[in-house]
């Protein structure tokens, strides 16, 4: 059991791989800052247009 070795925790470093008897370090959580969103002001809306009710075609009336 040595480098030459892909089964082994040795081999699987110098090769550079990960498998079943090299594990990878379990991701620990992130702490990340809390950054608060400023304060959005409303703009000025445009009034909102409503449409006209359709027109009946010649053929349905």
């Amino acid at each position: 059991m040595g480098k030459g070795d892909k089964k082994s925790k040795k081999g699987k470093i110098i090769m550079g791989s990960y498998g079943v008897s090299r594990r990878k370090k379990a991701n620990k959580p992130k702490v990340t800052a809390v950054v608060q969103e400023a304060e959005v002001k409303p703009a000025d809306k445009k009034p909102v247009k409503t449409k006209a009710p359709k027109k009946p075609k010649a053929s349905e009336a």
